[in-house]
């Protein structure tokens, strides 16, 4: 396939305070070498000199978007104004502290060419620290997609939506990312996703996750607990779920957010916690619960 022929990919980009790390973001872009490319960056209200800084970038590839007012409106209402502009086929949703690998736009691209009914294509990414350095991979060499939203729903194992590509029709069928969740936001996302259409696993080396100090809070982790319970329950209605992956993942919920709360030292609220996990499915909670605690924290 020439590069004129090849099918136009939006990737989006909200950002909000990052003008330190955003420049690496960008250069991993717009060197992927693919020529077909528009790359929507959207900023949330910065304080910092990102707004400043992406309107000085001088590349025809890159749009700049902001909210009404410069408003701080959170990253699903970003993504949504960044989706509102896609002209492309395919779309590919990049936070603005994380980067891609060399080549992943042309690798999946060819994907989801060739498997039209896939609706979603992600590949292997890697943990890496402040100075770009490897720390783990994200998945296993082992890994399989068995394109079962069972097992997504229980796992949660696509911890960041950079590591894929979406057919912008399937967005266009599913509706855009739920902006009352500010946090969790993603993994809604792709289980919306699996649930309609194939989902396909590449093993491409395609992201790389930046770990550093602004990764998430104990707040951030309560608020995307807590989420994981309005998650679940929508999912539920949606999807004829099997009912025993509504009760693990229930068990996984509870002995996360007993996690935060034993973090925070509120002895007594976490140890109520447990005890539910535990009468729903403690083995596999605290199994999950000690192989994510080393993880990248976007995890579900």
């Amino acid at each position: 396939m020439d590069q004129d022929s090849l099918p136009l990919v939006s990737v989006i980009t909200p950002s909000f305070n990052r003008v330190d790390l955003l420049p690496a973001t960008l250069n991993s872009v717009l060197s992927q070498g693919y020529e077909q490319l528009e790359y929507l960056i959207v900023d949330d209200g910065s304080t910092d000199g990102t707004w400043e800084w992406l309107n000085c970038v001088d590349d025809p590839r890159v749009k700049v978007f902001s909210h009404p007012d410069r408003k701080n409106r959170g990253q699903a209402a970003s993504i949504n104004l960044g989706l509102r502009h896609a002209r492309g086929r395919y779309v590919v949703i990049l936070d603005s502290d994380d980067l891609l690998a060399g080549g992943a736009l042309a690798a999946h691209v060819q994907v989801m060419e060739n498997t039209p009914s896939v609706g979603m294509v992600y590949g292997q990414g890697y943990a890496v620290d402040e100075r770009a350095a490897r720390l783990y991979k994200l998945f296993p060499s082992s890994h399989q997609e068995e394109s079962d939203p069972n097992r997504l729903l229980l796992d949660c194992y696509i911890v960041s939506p950079g590591l894929c590509m979406f057919r912008k029709s399937v967005i266009a069928k599913i509706g855009q990312l739920e902006e009352t969740f500010r946090a969790a936001q993603d993994h809604d996302f792709v289980l919306r996703v699996a649930e309609v259409s194939r989902i396909a696993y590449s093993g491409v080396e395609c992201f790389y996750y930046r770990k550093h100090r602004g990764t998430i809070s104990a707040n951030g982790q309560l608020s995307r607990w807590k989420n994981g319970f309005k998650i679940l329950e929508r999912a539920a209605v949606r999807y004829p779920y099997q009912r025993s992956t509504l009760r693990r993942r229930r068990a996984v919920l509870y002995f996360r957010l007993g996690q935060v709360y034993l973090e925070k030292g509120m002895y007594l609220k976490a140890i109520s916690f447990f005890l539910t996990c535990s009468l729903l499915d403690p083995r596999r909670a605290i199994a999950v619960g000690l192989k994510g605690a080393n993880r990248a924290e976007g995890a579900f």
